[in-house]
């Protein structure tokens, strides 16, 4: 019960009083005060902040920041320019973060500057998805139910900034995760008896992976548990059409005999 208390202390605490958010899931927002600014898209300083807050908390060195924001200039113009350009962003933001900069150097490299009261959606996110996991595996089931709620929340899109190979990897990494918060929420709901919640949790999980047929079978249960009978049975067809389109593949076991259950005794779902 010490872990569980522990984590939700975290819950609590974790990004409380940043004033500045810097956003990368679902395109890359910057906002001051729960207000938007309006950055060039694509400009130097969205392409500082961006690559900053993906390497949150390595940070990078500046002589691979010169390259990829001026890869043609002399490297004394460059550092100038990135000069000018924290300086710049300091004098646009400072004021939320009490006057601090929010580009430090630390160990030679330079990263965002949490300590002061930067925030990043992808770490907020992860920290209240691992919140609700560690309440979770404590048997207090009720108190991550809100911490996989902020978490879906905060998940406002999948990753959409960078073109390498790392950031391809990491966007999938973190659709995979959001996908399981949606499943943990589903399957929350189902046993604390919210049968809508959890059907509409398993809903917007296959709106982003129709081929999940642990959601699929969440759905079909829930309908049955509010009296939708048909309904379940019309999810085990759109199931079935949709593994046949994409992967020539009939649904799993497990599926097949839910079907099977609702069809012939849907009181024992």
């Amino acid at each position: 019960m010490a872990g569980a208390q522990a984590a939700r202390n975290s819950a609590g605490t974790r990004g409380a009083g940043a004033r500045l958010s810097i956003r990368l899931l679902g395109g890359f927002r910057l906002v001051k005060d729960e207000h938007p600014l309006l950055l060039r898209p694509g400009g130097k300083a969205e392409t500082l902040l961006v690559n900053l807050a993906l390497r949150l908390r390595g940070g990078i060195e500046r002589e691979e920041l010169l390259g990829l924001l001026w890869p043609t200039s002399d490297e004394a113009l460059a550092a100038q320019s990135l000069h000018t350009l924290v300086h710049e962003l300091r004098v646009a933001v400072g004021d939320a973060l009490g006057g601090a900069p929010p580009v430090v150097r630390r160990d030679g490299r330079l990263c965002l500057n949490l300590e002061d009261g930067i925030s990043v959606d992808i770490e907020e996110f992860e920290a209240r998805a691992a919140q609700g996991d560690s309440l979770r595996r404590a048997g207090d089931d009720r108190a991550a139910l809100p911490c996989y709620e902020q978490a879906a929340d905060l998940y406002g899109g999948d990753l959409v900034i960078g073109s390498e190979l790392r950031h391809l990897l990491e966007r999938e990494r973190l659709r995979a995760r959001y996908l399981e918060v949606l499943g943990r929420l589903a399957e929350n709901r189902f046993q604390q008896g919210d049968f809508t919640g959890a059907r509409d949790r398993a809903l917007e999980l296959l709106g982003s992976d129709p081929c999940r047929e642990d959601a699929h079978r969440m759905v079909m249960r829930c309908c049955v548990r509010l009296g939708q009978r048909a309904q379940a049975l019309r999810q085990y067809q759109t199931c079935e059409r949709i593994l046949e389109r994409e992967f020539g593949a009939r649904p799993e076991p497990a599926t097949a005999e839910l079907y099977d259950l609702v069809r012939s005794d849907p009181r024992a779902v």
